[in-house]
């Protein structure tokens, strides 16, 4: 599972770095315009999901890091997260 993750998450990143270069170096028309609302959809995409796993995060140790590793490549990092370990009551 991991390394399924790691491909994913190295894909979205190659994915970003289309648009930012198609940012810079603009394709031919349509391929431009295109790739550019492909970029601002998963980015809102992206905003979001910070939004509903905000909660999730606020008890990890580099929250800020985990948002903008959100941000990047999206839940393909939330997946990644460990689950918290539950404390055996004490009765």
């Amino acid at each position: 599972m991991q390394g399924l993750l790691g491909l994913a998450k190295a894909l979205t990143v190659v994915f970003w770095w289309v648009v930012l270069v198609n940012l810079l170096i603009p394709l031919e028309h349509p391929f431009h315009l295109l790739i550019n609302a492909a970029g601002a959809a998963l980015h809102g995409l992206h905003l979001l999901e910070v939004l509903m796993f905000n909660g999730c995060l606020r008890e990890r140790s580099h929250r800020w890091f985990d948002r903008l590793q959100i941000l990047l490549v999206g839940i393909f990092h939330v997946l990644s997260i460990p689950a918290p370990r539950k404390e055996a009551a004490n009765a």
